[in-house]
């Protein structure tokens, strides 16, 4: 894959009731350069009686790399479960097997920007050579660029890198302008996500529900995601990757082939439209 910047269908886009062929075909028919993967994405593929190797095989088969790694969360509790930590070191392996640089990890848990900081740079130092790409979303700990980036910024890490996702960021009632992004080095923005909103955000208490069940296509729905995609650009960002996470029950009813194929070409007609030479 030459790409440099390589359009990936992440891993809630095309649910979790596939086999690992199907979405890696699904994601190569409809055009996707790389697919994402969740830990618990990986550990279905295991206990479909896959090894590491047929993994790499089925890649192979249809010439598409994994290139999103996720999902840490939890990282800032004093005590954390072994489930918890036995989710990170899978996220780290798989990194290491796919050779993917970064780790989308996000935090529903609320604490001061100190205490979050050095959590943050305890997490940093356990992975290493690898960037943990921290996403801000309206319903959690991080519920904004602002909080998310005085967080990665205290704690001193190069491999402390922000993810921006458009759903989160329109949700989070942030307008699309550099302002927004004012301070913070293009370098530290690791990698994006695209989507779309409702006309109406679901109340606040149930927003997540709508984020885990409700987004729309990118350029689709109600908020810009043409202007984002700008933005991004106009701010100088090199994303490891394009993501395209649109989690939504109605469009993954359509089948995970349909799905797929709905998610890379509305992604590509707003590409097309604001930053072309990604294609």
């Amino acid at each position: 894959m030459s790409k440099k910047y390589p359009i990936t269908v992440s891993s809630w886009t095309l649910g979790d009731q596939c086999s690992f062929e199907e979405r890696v075909s699904a994601a190569k028919a409809a055009g996707f350069d790389g697919i994402g993967l969740r830990a618990e994405t990986y550990v279905d593929a295991l206990n479909e009686g896959l090894f590491d190797e047929d993994i790499l095989a089925i890649l192979a088969k249809y010439d598409i790399k994994v290139t999103e790694v996720e999902y840490i969360v939890q990282w800032a509790e004093a005590n954390r479960s072994y489930e918890q930590k036995y989710k990170e070191q899978m996220c780290f392996h798989m990194c290491e097997l796919f050779g993917v640089n970064h780790i989308n990890c996000g935090l529903m848990e609320n604490y001061s920007v100190e205490w979050t900081a050095q959590k943050l740079k305890e997490l940093c130092h356990r992975a290493g050579k690898y960037t943990i790409g921290v996403e801000p979303m309206p319903y959690s700990g991080l519920p904004d660029v602002k909080k998310a980036w005085a967080v990665v910024k205290a704690s001193g890490c190069d491999n402390a890198k922000l993810i921006l996702d458009s759903w989160h960021y329109i949700r989070a009632n942030q307008p699309i302008d550099l302002s927004v992004l004012e301070g913070i080095p293009a370098e530290k923005i690791v990698a994006i996500q695209l989507n779309d909103v409702q006309a109406h955000p679901y109340a606040k208490s149930i927003l997540r529900d709508e984020s885990m069940h409700d987004r729309m296509l990118p350029g689709k729905g109600y908020g810009d995601t043409a202007g984002f995609v700008k933005l991004v650009r106009e701010k100088g960002v090199n994303p490891a990757v394009v993501g395209v996470e649109v989690i939504s029950d109605e469009i993954l009813a359509l089948g995970v082939p349909a799905a797929a194929k709905a998610n890379y070409d509305a992604t590509a007609e707003v590409l097309n439209q604001a930053w072309p030479e990604v294609l």
